[in-house]
């Protein structure tokens, strides 16, 4: 008898194992194994089980059939590949589904993140998202229809017209009707002149005070320079006394002699009457054709005022120290207007209860033509802002090197300063930034201020050493305007002793320059690559922007006092919420 030793089991392929014992298999089945056979039979039993177990799971054992190691082998269960399970959608009656049993607000504010709050552009078809939801069910219909008319835009004098017809042929969306943005409204693409659109009928005073009476509560109308011919008497009559729910409107630019005439008209009629108007933000931006007694009539019957933008009007220190003391004032837009005086706006600002919680504000002028603010009103007025202040415009004031200690503490809450024509240089405006010595006030400064405004070393200007021990606090500056500085260049601004365009300065993200030194700047293509900046202009503005997509750069421009614009350094005050552009956007960003 040969005996055969039991051979190492890493050493026996086991993929060889049904080809080269099927015979052996075969005649077990038949016959006696032999010896040899029988310990070569006890090694593919042990494989066997050893492969089963990390291959799949082994097949009962079964007493009937005949049991050897290729039995043991080939007898090992595979799962089947699971198939993946489709759900079958499950059919709903109507009004039943579960996006309709939602409560009606929440349905609303689905409904409503379909509504596009971008302006509109040409002819091209808006909230078709909204369109295909009217046709889904009749409670999608309820809710799509309360969001699709609750803000109309209206780009043309055609769209103007279906919309009227509309809610004249059924009142009830009429009363959905919550904003009536005509910012947009242009006659330009449509091949018509002025005087064809007055016989087309389809914009005119009529039709728009129609289309006010149609929408009896309505609470913003934005209107325009292209709608100052059909803003009469009777259509202003009904804005401000006829429309119990308005809280904003808005005449941008409005300055025809009509509008003028009109306006006058309808205010003329609160002199006598105690009356009080229910206007939280007005908008008489440009409006410079409006006499000053209209301001001076219309603004005392306003005790809810919030936004107020006169900004380039003939409003006058009597008129603004008339505001009721139950306003309170946000946003106050006063640059460029000509007939108040920097003694009279500092006493409003830092004396009438309305302003002490203001976010906006915008006193800039054109220094060709007058200067608002000299250095003793800049000496009263900085030290008494207030702290919720965000943006600040004080383009054109006579800003002297000792008013940095001045300005550094409003640094550290404001977002949107504006400094054009300042007397300022480098290391002033370092310090914004960084710690370190600040300028002092000289003893005297003749010659810089007019004869009734005598320059004062300013009382409340805290000590260099104070500012020293102080603790440093970061900036909170995103927008810095350096228009007309003259120590603002291009090449100062590329040298190593100036911070604004390093990390130092972060988070500031926008620089505002003159036209002189962006187009310095737009020649330097790989120093603004490799500094991170790059050079962005609109209209007649030019700024120099942190590149977003560079280290450093992660910040959205978007912040609730905006009401929904994004860029900074805005020069007209919104009164509504919502994306900018149109003529709003004109005079916002690009004048």
């Amino acid at each position: 008898m040969i005996t055969v030793p039991d051979p190492d089991l890493s050493t026996v392929p086991s993929r060889y194992y049904p080809a080269d014992f099927y015979k052996l298999t075969n005649r077990r089945a038949s016959s006696p194994l032999s010896p040899d056979l029988a310990c070569l039979d006890r090694v593919l039993s042990a494989r066997a089980t050893q492969t089963s177990a990390v291959r799949g799971h082994r097949r009962a054992r079964s007493y009937t059939a005949p049991r050897t190691g290729i039995s043991e082998l080939t007898g090992i269960e595979h799962e089947p590949p699971k198939q993946p399970l489709v759900e079958v959608p499950k059919v709903f009656a109507p009004a039943e589904s579960p996006l309709e049993q939602l409560p009606v607000e929440v349905l609303d504010e689905i409904i409503g993140q379909l509504a596009l709050d971008s302006p509109p552009s040409g002819y091209t078809p808006r909230n078709v998202d909204l369109i295909n939801c009217l046709l889904t069910s009749r409670t999608i219909h309820v809710a799509t229809i309360n969001t699709l008319y609750s803000n109309i835009t209206i780009p043309h004098s055609s769209i103007f017209w279906k919309f009227l017809s509309r809610v004249s042929d059924y009142p009830g969306l009429g009363t959905i009707v919550k904003r009536l943005d005509l910012s947009h409204f242009t006659s330009i693409g449509l091949g018509r002149s002025r005087q064809v659109n007055s016989e087309v009928q389809n914009m005119t005073s009529r039709t728009l005070l129609k289309c006010l009476e149609l929408t009896p509560a309505i609470q913003e109308v934005l209107l325009q320079e292209n709608l100052d011919d059909d803003t009469d008497e009777n259509v202003l009559c009904k804005l401000f006394f006829g429309l119990p729910k308005l809280k904003a409107v808005d005449f941008c630019a409005s300055s025809s002699k009509p509008f003028a005439e009109s306006f006058t008209s309808a205010v003329t009629t609160l002199i006598d009457s105690p009356m009080n108007l229910g206007l939280r933000r007005l908008s008489l931006h440009e409006c410079f054709t409006l006499p000053s007694s209209v301001f001076e009539t219309l603004l005392p019957r306003l005790p809810h005022l919030t936004h107020l933008d006169v900004s380039h009007t003939r409003v006058t220190d009597n008129a603004l120290a008339s505001i009721p003391e139950t306003s309170c004032l946000s946003h106050l837009n006063l640059g460029r207007c000509l007939q108040i005086s920097g003694r009279g706006v500092v006493d409003f600002l830092t004396r009438h209860p309305a302003t002490q919680n203001l976010v906006f504000l915008n006193l800039a002028c054109d220094i060709a033509r007058y200067r608002l603010l000299w250095e003793v009103d800049v000496e009263r007025l900085l030290p008494a802002l207030p702290t919720t202040l965000r943006s600040l415009n004080l383009n054109g004031a006579k800003i002297r090197r000792w008013h940095t200690s001045l300005i550094r503490p409003l640094t550290k809450h404001l977002e949107e300063l504006s400094l054009a024509y300042a007397d300022l240089t480098v290391h002033d405006i370092n310090s914004f930034f960084r710690p370190g010595p600040l300028s002092s006030a000289p003893s005297s400064s003749p010659n810089s201020s007019p004869p009734s405004s005598p320059v004062s070393a300013p009382t409340s200007e805290p000590s260099i050493a104070e500012e020293s021990s102080a603790p440093w606090v970061e900036p909170t500056l995103h927008y810095l305007d350096l228009s007309s500085i003259p120590a603002i260049t291009q090449s100062s601004l590329f040298s190593a002793s100036c911070v604004l365009l390093s990390p130092t300065s972060m988070p500031l993200e926008v620089i505002e320059l003159g036209d002189k030194a962006i187009s310095s700047l737009r020649e330097c293509r790989n120093t603004n690559k490799r500094l991170g900046w790059v050079v962005k202009e609109l209209g007649r503005r030019g700024w120099y922007v942190r590149d977003n997509n560079g280290a450093g750069g992660n910040h959205s421009g978007r912040r609730s006092w905006k009401m929904g614009a994004m860029w900074w350094g805005m020069r007209k005050c919104p009164v509504a919420w919502g994306e900018v552009g149109g003529l709003y956007g004109h005079y916002m960003f690009k004048k």
